[in-house]
């Protein structure tokens, strides 16, 4: 596992061994991020589920902002903080050590404004896509978000989160793929 792309292109990142965490192929990273635009020019990116912090460290090296982590295990917590010291971002990501589904009062109570969510919860737990609309009815998302998730390719995911329509979706192996964007 590596950053594919940008200002720390190359760079290895390192993963939680064991079945904990499941962290997202370089392909499919690769692919994620050719169909939600290559590179940013700043914004904000959320992560839930965190793992390894790979997406974060991705949408960092290519030019957003800031990244905010939500991951409660303390080891993948520890594995996020050496991949972001290795790539020098430190300063620039955050990791909240909490449940995922805190994220939505921890960033109100910030006053965040999300560019980019993604949100990969463990396969079997589905329900952790409801996440989604409540970060959407607590207004947390730029008009011009985008919303990410990796999912078991057999899970259906819904055509719409309140206003944020699915635009995008593919498979990889197992793992698929939905984006949505705001329409209307």
């Amino acid at each position: 596992m590596r950053v594919i792309s940008g200002s720390r292109k190359g760079t290895p990142l390192k993963s939680l061994p064991g079945t904990s965490t499941r962290p997202t192929s370089d392909k499919v990273k690769e692919s994620v991020f050719n169909k939600i635009g290559p590179y940013f020019e700043g914004g904000t990116v959320v992560e839930l589920f965190g793992g390894s912090g790979s997406i974060a460290i991705e949408a960092l090296s290519r030019g957003m902002d800031q990244a905010i982590v939500f991951e409660k295990n303390s080891k993948a917590c520890a594995v996020i903080t050496s991949n972001s010291e290795k790539c020098r971002f430190e300063d620039l990501l955050h990791i909240e050590r909490k449940d995922a589904r805190q994220a939505a009062k921890v960033l109100k109570q910030r006053s965040v404004v999300i560019d980019l969510l993604f949100i990969d919860p463990p396969y079997a737990a589905v329900e952790y896509y409801d996440l989604i609309k409540e970060m959407v009815n607590e207004d947390l998302l730029a008009e011009d978000a985008m919303i990410v998730c990796e999912h078991e390719k057999h899970v259906t995911m819904p055509e719409q989160y309140e206003a944020y329509t699915k635009i995008n979706s593919a498979v990889y192996g197992n793992t698929a793929i939905t984006i949505y964007e705001k329409r209307g």
